[in-house]
């Protein structure tokens, strides 16, 4: 059993912080699809809780945290309530919400691979499972919303790759018996940073190599 990163009264703010910001996202994309009431807060939970509860399913950790803190289910559902009469605004403040958003994979991306890691799972299995924890909640609200996901469109921002840079620096601390606070809060920050300037820097993935598509870019394509 890895020693716990952080106490569990921050561990838990972290991750209500982290939940109420990914749902934000969820419930601002069921706005911009004309969704009702109902569709806003179902996006905002897959959206929050998506990638929690399938990494829960797949380690067995069940039932997941979801079904058992009242907090990680009613969370979302604020978030759907704020956006659902104040979209306007949060729209206004869309960079900051991204910022958290941030913040929130990379929390995600390490607190996931470390929890897979203490049910049994591999470092490689843990580190995926990381990344599905982290990136989880944003596919299915996008299949959800009948839209490529994101992570998948080479036309956005890279999203994955910082959330696997952090779930790999996981894995590799915990191989060398070196995993504690301060690397996994480094592990955080590096996700964190990574994404921050891919959003700054428009960083993306290549395409194939020697692509001779005719898809125009707008509509082809898949990116990591």
């Amino acid at each position: 059993m890895i020693q716990q990163l952080f106490s569990p009264s921050v561990q838990h703010t972290l991750d209500l912080v982290g939940i109420f910001v990914f749902a934000i996202s969820g419930a601002l994309l069921a706005v911009r699809k004309n969704f009702d009431v109902f569709g806003i807060a179902v996006l905002a939970e897959v959206t929050a809780l998506g990638g929690g509860l399938l990494r829960d399913v797949v380690i067995g950790a069940v039932p997941p945290a979801a079904f058992t803190d009242l907090g990680y289910f009613l969370t979302p559902l604020l978030a759907a309530l704020l956006v659902f009469f104040l979209h306007p605004e949060v729209e206004r403040i869309q960079t900051g919400v991204n910022v958290f958003d941030a913040a929130g994979l990379g929390l995600f991306c390490v607190t996931g691979t470390v929890k897979a890691y203490d049910y049994g799972l591999g470092l490689t299995a843990s580190a995926a499972l990381g990344l599905a924890t982290a990136v989880g909640g944003g596919v299915l609200r996008d299949v959800l919303a009948n839209e490529v996901p994101s992570l998948l469109r080479w036309d956005r921002d890279l999203y994955a790759v910082p959330a696997i840079v952090g779930s790999a620096l996981v894995v590799l601390c915990i191989r060398h018996d070196a995993l504690n606070p301060f690397t996994s809060g480094l592990a955080v920050v590096t996700a964190f940073v990574l994404r921050l300037l891919a959003m700054r820097y428009h960083w993306r993935a290549p395409r194939a190599w020697h692509r001779r598509s005719t898809a125009r870019d707008d509509e082809s394509g898949l990116r990591t």
